[in-house]
């Protein structure tokens, strides 16, 4: 069974750092490109960014470049999400999901298979 399971979301102040972890488990992680989807009752699902296997090339919506970087470890099959001068933006619902394989759009939401339930991030002075 597919499981993807984020962890790391917290009340954090305008300004400040956090970092969000996806525990993939029931497939081989290091062979899917992966995802992290944010989603707010405003905007509903946004893409944030996207990975490729063995982080070949990684891709950032204009709305956290240069803020967030993504990452990957295939040896503890995790995926990860630094976020940095997080702002009141980015409160949302985030969400770590797997694309199926072939994809070539990293950017489209409906190329994830599977998704995790997702970590709360808050931005609250």
């Amino acid at each position: 069974e597919v499981r993807l399971v984020e962890s790391g979301g917290d009340m954090v102040q305008p300004g400040g750092s956090l970092r969000l972890s996806c525990a993939a488990s029931g497939f081989i992680f290091s062979e899917y490109d992966m995802a992290w989807v944010r989603q707010t009752p405003e905007r509903g699902n946004e893409w944030v960014a996207s990975i490729e296997t063995r982080g070949r090339r990684t891709f950032y919506s204009e709305a956290v470049k240069g803020r967030f970087t993504i990452s990957r470890d295939d040896a503890k099959q995790t995926l990860l999400l630094d976020i940095s001068s997080l702002g009141f933006a980015d409160s949302a619902l985030y969400f770590c999901a797997r694309f199926y394989r072939g994809t070539s759009d990293h950017t489209d939401t409906n190329l994830l298979g599977y998704w995790g339930r997702g970590t709360r991030v808050t931005g609250s002075s």
